[in-house]
């Protein structure tokens, strides 16, 4: 995967959901709908709500990059529907991508610890 660019300023709105979805997909927590409601209820206390079509990129995003595949199982109790889910291609790669990630929220964490500090001080 090419390193991407990263803000100058603070995280990506995408780059944040990749983590997080990386990190569902390592607890099987496969499907798109189910991660939309389960980030929507994690981050409702900090005012943040993800909507569908950027959880929805992020997705495509890390399946470009290898990452991540779809499969399709049939939804439980019905015989002709079916269920997109993700799991990884690359596992290797979706950690080395957390790792870049890591450094980043760091940097991002100084950044708002650094100003918290000298304006409320």
């Amino acid at each position: 995967m090419a390193k991407k660019n990263v803000s100058t300023f603070l995280l990506r709105q995408r780059a944040f959901l990749k983590l997080y979805l990386i990190t569902l997909t390592e607890q099987e927590r496969l499907y798109g709908l189910r991660i939309l409601d389960l980030l929507r209820n994690d981050f409702k206390i900090y005012g943040y709500k993800p909507n569908h079509s950027e959880i929805y990129k992020s997705l495509h995003e890390l399946m470009d990059d290898g990452i991540l595949e779809r499969y399709k199982k049939p939804k439980e109790g019905m015989k002709l529907q079916e269920v997109v889910y993700y799991r990884f291609k690359d596992y290797e790669e979706a950690q080395r991508y957390k790792k870049q990630l890591k450094v980043e929220l760091d940097r991002c964490v100084g950044l708002l610890q650094k100003a918290i500090k000298d304006n409320y001080s």
